[in-house]
């Protein structure tokens, strides 16, 4: 990687300029949807994890409800400021047939327990101990969010954290809801 030894503005003012939001680049723009396809999607990656019972969930049997599989973990700060919102999510359109499977990456039980009792969640959290389906999953930025539709098809992919309660975060939730009903 090559690195620059000599920027152009001090680190101080680039700090102050994108405090104040005038920035532009990634780093700083709202998260937005990408689509797999127009053609309804492609088959997502295999998931089958413990919940918090010891019970596993597999991805499959869950067709025909639209699904949000968001990827995070307690020591992520974007992942934790948007499991609130996440959760309205879930308590808002959980009787439409739609569910939220919240993947903890690489960490134990007791450390998720512990977080959840500070931030408690209605929707499924599973564990990913071994971070084997983050891999496979390509997850390389927390937190990291899909969504399948009643088919089965990954339709959808966010990378990084969302105000859940956006028009535009919940868009195509709502059309995938719409659809085949």
């Amino acid at each position: 990687m090559y690195r620059v030894r000599k920027p152009l503005l001090p680190a101080l003012v680039v700090a102050l300029i994108a405090c104040v939001g005038l920035l532009p680049g990634p780093a700083f723009a709202e998260p937005r949807w990408k689509a797999f396809s127009s053609q309804g999607g492609q088959v997502p990656p295999a998931l089958a994890l413990p919940d918090l019972a010891d019970r596993t969930v597999e991805l499959t049997a869950l067709e025909g409800e639209v699904v949000l599989v968001n990827f995070w973990a307690t020591w992520c700060e974007p992942c934790r400021d948007e499991m609130p919102s996440l959760n309205r999510l879930q308590e808002q359109l959980g009787d439409k047939r739609f569910r939220i499977l919240g993947v903890n990456i690489g960490e134990g039980k007791p450390r998720i327990e512990q977080f959840l009792t500070r931030i408690p969640v209605d929707f499924t959290v599973l564990r990913d101990a071994d971070s084997e389906a983050m891999k496979a999953w390509r997850i390389r930025i927390l937190p990291a969010s899909f969504l399948i539709d009643r088919k089965g098809m990954l339709r959808y992919q966010l990378v990084g954290d969302a105000n859940w309660d956006r028009p535009e975060m919940r868009a195509p939730i709502l059309e995938l809801l719409q659809q085949d009903k």
